[in-house]
This record gives structure tokens, sequence and C-alpha cells, in this order.
């Protein structure tokens, strides 16, 4: 009778540290992912900073090219002003797109091509975009991770009865509209 209640006992404590270990993990988990989010999070607010700056040094060059400045500045801030991962993924790519735009432009400016602040700014763009590139990958795979500790059986019960909800991935658009600003002069 003795081991029966030493068994259950056992049970008892093997099922609280499976509890503690599953809440843990997801714990640790959803922090890397919101830790990932941030990094995105520092390398678009680096990217709006640039745009004014950038926006303004093609303005002295190409001053009839109002709407597109004005476009520009429609998407920075609708990309600042997004809420949730969906909403980011739109507003950047609308935002990449004027931005291709805005280059496109500069492009028929020999003295704006030559010009060392738009060249700095030109550089310092590029970086960022590939550092926005290294944290979506990080990111999405912190969701992923994630995402599938959430789902699998038995964590899915538990994760649910605790609240933990999927994260959403941050992708672009496809095909075409995958490219990073391409930035070349």
């Amino acid at each position: 009778m003795t081991w029966i209640v030493w068994l259950i006992i056992a049970l008892i404590a093997v099922g609280i540290f499976w509890l503690i270990g599953v809440y843990n993990g997801l714990i640790k988990l959803r922090n890397r992912t919101d830790e990932a989010w941030s990094d995105i999070d520092v390398q678009l607010k680096r990217r709006y900073d640039l745009i004014p700056n950038l926006v303004e040094s093609v303005k002295g060059y190409a001053k009839h090219e109002r709407e597109l400045f004005e476009n520009v500045t429609k998407a920075r801030t609708a990309a600042m002003g997004a809420k949730t991962v969906e909403e980011h993924g739109k507003a950047e790519n609308m935002l990449a797109g004027t931005l291709k735009s805005l280059f496109a432009v500069a492009e028929n400016y020999p003295d704006l091509k030559a010009n060392q602040n738009f060249l700095k700014l030109q550089d310092e763009l590029s970086d960022t975009e590939n550092k926005i590139q290294a944290s979506r990958r990080f990111y999405n795979g912190n969701v992923r991770d994630f995402n599938t500790k959430i789902q699998i059986f038995p964590n899915n019960m538990l994760a649910g009865m605790m609240g933990f909800k999927n994260y959403e991935f941050f992708e672009i658009e496809e095909a075409g509209e995958r490219e990073a600003v391409k930035v070349k002069f």
C-alpha cells in the first residue's frame, strides 16, 4: 500500500515538473521572439530616419517630382504607424516600391549620383536593408520555433489553457516585390 502512495506522489511530481518545464520553455521562446521583433523594429526605425534625408537630397536636384516625394512620405508614415506584423509587411512593401521609384528618378541626375551626402545615405540605406533582411530571418526562425512548440501534443493543451497564441511571420510580397530595395548608382 505504501508503494502505491509513493508511486502516485512520484507521478504527480513528474507531472508538475513537466508542466514547469513546458511553461518555462514557452516563456523563453516567447521572449526570444519578442526580442527578435524588437531587432526588426530598431532597423525599421533606422530606415525611417534615413528616408527624409534621402528625400531632401533628391529634392534639391529633382524639384519637379513633388508627387513622388509625397508618395514616399505617405508610405513612410504608413509604415511607421503599422501595428501588427501583417500591417508592417504591407506597409514595408509599399515603402520599398516608392523608394524604388525615388532611386529611378535619382538615376536621371548625374550630379546627384556624385553627391557625397547622397552616396553616404545610399550606403546607409543599403546596409539597413541588409540588417532588416537578417533581422526578419531571425524573427521568422523564432516564430517557427515558438509556433511549433505550442502546436505539438501535449504542449498544445497546456499552451491553449495558458493563453499562448501563434505569432505571425513577417513576410513580404511574392516574386519581384520580394527583392530588397536595390540602390545602385
